[in-house]
């Protein structure tokens, strides 16, 4: 991929980019702040989306050694975060496929991890229209929001993750999976009506989220 100078010059402003290129010129200090930086949200998004922790914490190793290899031809064509992500997410989608043709029965965990309320609560407000009137405690929540998550296809999953815990624009989300701003503002609103869907009968009356997957179609 050809980066322009006026891009180059662009996104190398962010401060995660002048990081990657002092990286690439070799400085083990700087990849080590990166990964002090990103490994908990990294983590965070990846547990989410794969469904485990042991799984997530592989992934993002393997996403930081993808980083590392690639450092000597690293090109700011991209905020860091959105150029990390769009590791990530090529390494999860394997994975995932790996599993699925191994055929694997994972029991998916359900820790707490280094997760914060905000991100959550902002899911909460997206999904359901509005906050819950029972009072759930924190245990509970991140439960029922996990298994509404799991309830997403994997691209629907991935899309909500990014817009609600990395807080990314549709623009970036489309840079991360390789589809347009359109088709990503689409994929977020069937997941926001898939969610609502499985979370509004927990809300009020109390019915537990289905197993059942939601289509990415």
């Amino acid at each position: 991929m050809v980066i322009s100078d006026s891009a180059a010059r662009r996104y190398a402003l962010d401060p995660d980019v002048r990081l990657m290129l002092d990286v690439r010129e070799g400085s083990a200090a700087a990849f080590e702040e990166l990964v002090v930086r990103y490994q908990g949200r990294l983590l965070t998004v990846l547990r989410h989306w794969v469904g485990g922790r042991d799984l997530a914490e592989d992934l993002t190793q393997e996403v930081f050694l993808r980083v590392y290899r690639s450092r000597e031809t690293y090109e700011p064509g991209a905020k860091f975060s959105t150029w990390l992500f769009t590791i990530a997410n090529h390494v999860a989608a394997n994975a995932l496929r790996t599993r699925s043709r191994r055929h694997e029965v994972t029991l998916r965990t359900r820790d707490s991890g280094p997760m914060g309320a905000r991100p959550m609560d902002n899911l909460l407000a997206a999904s359901s229209g509005q906050m819950p009137t029972r009072q759930l405690d924190k245990a509970e929540t991140r439960q029922i929001v996990q298994m509404a998550l799991d309830s997403l296809g994997e691209r629907q999953r991935m899309a909500v993750l990014l817009s609600k815990f990395e807080g990314m624009s549709y623009a970036e989300i489309a840079s991360v999976m390789e589809m347009s701003a359109q088709a990503v503002k689409s994929l977020l609103s069937r997941a926001r009506d898939n969610l609502r869907e499985v979370l509004q009968p927990y809300f009020e009356h109390g019915v537990r989220p289905a197993t059942e997957v939601h289509d990415d179609a």
